[in-house]
């Protein structure tokens, strides 16, 4: 038998689970690639059931889309661009030390990237899974275009 995430239950890692951590985001975030077939590129740093955070690289303008799962903190690392919350009236340039913040359900867009690479350290409470994304118009994407994942810091 297999948890949600595929893995067996009887599974015996050699490697233990973060309980804490230091992260340096400039050294993650220059591993991401230069260019990449997918919208962002993420890194998760910590992935529990109460929250997870991650490290991600946007590629491409974000249409929109909203998460089931949980709330989201966008902190941004680096790179400037303009997005909107709730509905595109809302849009705005964002920029270095920005903090975006959204509930779970709420429509949000990356129309315009200004400057790059634009980095986002994400925290998400609860977890967010990686397949949770819906876009509004289902020909913008699926969870397979919109993220490519590292394997986790630590792991």
């Amino acid at each position: 038998m297999a948890n949600d995430d595929g893995i067996p239950e009887n599974f015996q890692s050699n490697v233990a689970p973060i309980t804490t951590g230091r992260f340096n985001v400039a050294e993650i975030a220059a591993t991401f690639p230069a260019a990449s077939d997918t919208m962002l590129v993420d890194q998760y740093l910590t992935d529990r059931p109460g929250a997870s955070a991650r490290i991600f690289r946007i590629y491409k303008p974000i249409p929109p889309h909203f998460h089931r799962e949980c709330d989201e903190y966008l902190y941004v690392f680096s790179g400037r661009g303009t997005f909107w919350m709730k509905d595109a009236s809302t849009v705005a340039a964002f920029a270095p030390g920005d903090l975006l913040f959204f509930e779970r359900g709420t429509v949000h867009a990356l129309p315009e990237i200004v400057e790059e690479p634009v980095i986002f350290l994400s925290v998400d409470a609860p977890r967010r899974s990686p397949k949770d994304v819906t876009f509004v118009d289902p020909s913008d994407g699926t969870p397979e275009s919109f993220v490519k994942q590292n394997s986790p810091v630590g792991y």
